[in-house]
């Protein structure tokens, strides 16, 4: 790509409008840099193609040392998001977004799609488990539910850890080859005579724990996305639920909506 001519104007001197912290979020400052500058690319400040100001200047802008915006943007360089050129400066080569690959729909079909290129990892299998409840459940429960934990990779990197709780008498229908290669839903999909009344799914945001963090190779208190999902078939009965945990820096919730 070639670089760009515009040059994004850099802020006045004067007091610092970044609310960097020091110390005690666990997160430097140069990453915290880091996440402002790679919003400025999201949001459209500094445009694809465009130059960007200089590490004096954004050190100047932001209350910080050379060096800590240097790392900053080495982090974003290593991102393949910007590139620096000699004597002319560092330009925007990319969006966020382009890296954000795995995408979760929000409709049936969507969900049913298998990630290109990903492969799934069983961690942890147990049979007759309880199945965790909501307090406000009203449903109805199975006498015993296979328990699966698994781990999905793509291009030997780790993105995704399920937790699967799936009634026993539905889990008989699924193959070792099932296991290996399909998401929860998609098994479900397949299972012969199985109907399926009522699906639910819940999305909220949060930070790796200690053991996300090992199992996903992220950092401690990483962003990270909870799906818990609950399927119920026409007579009420609970069938399978779970909950995916997927690393906040590839995830993209997609949905599709629909004007009136």
């Amino acid at each position: 790509m070639k670089a760009g001519t515009r040059r994004t104007k850099p802020r006045p001197k004067g007091k610092p409008d970044t609310p960097l912290v020091n110390g005690g979020t666990g997160v430097s400052r140069y990453k915290q840099l880091a996440t402002l500058f790679r919003r400025h690319i999201s949001t459209g400040r500094w445009k694809l193609g465009e130059q960007i100001p200089t590490i004096g200047e954004l050190a100047d802008e932001h209350g910080v040392a050379r060096e800590t915006v240097r790392q900053a943007l080495d982090l974003l360089a290593n991102e393949k998001l910007i590139e620096r050129f000699r004597a002319k400066g560092t330009f925007v080569t990319h969006h966020p977004e382009e890296q954000m690959w795995c995408e979760v729909e929000t409709d049936w079909a969507g969900l049913l799609r298998t990630r290109r290129g990903a492969t799934i990892e069983t961690l942890t299998e147990k049979r007759n488990q309880p199945a965790p409840l909501v307090p406000d459940f009203t449903g109805k429960v199975a006498k015993g539910y296979r328990y699966v934990r698994r781990r999905h990779w793509r291009n030997e990197e780790p993105f995704l850890l399920s937790e699967m709780y799936i009634d026993e008498a539905v889990f008989k229908h699924m193959s070792g080859t099932m296991l290996a290669s399909k998401t929860g839903l998609q098994f479900l999909s397949e299972v012969p005579g199985l109907k399926l009344a009522d699906i639910r799914q819940t999305l909220t945001i949060g930070t790796a724990d200690v053991l996300t963090a090992e199992l996903l190779r992220l950092e401690l208190n990483a962003p990270v996305a909870f799906m818990r999902r609950h399927a119920f078939d026409k007579e009420n009965h609970l069938i399978f639920t779970g909950e995916t945990i997927y690393r906040g820096d590839v995830f993209w919730l997609s949905m599709k909506l629909k004007p009136e």
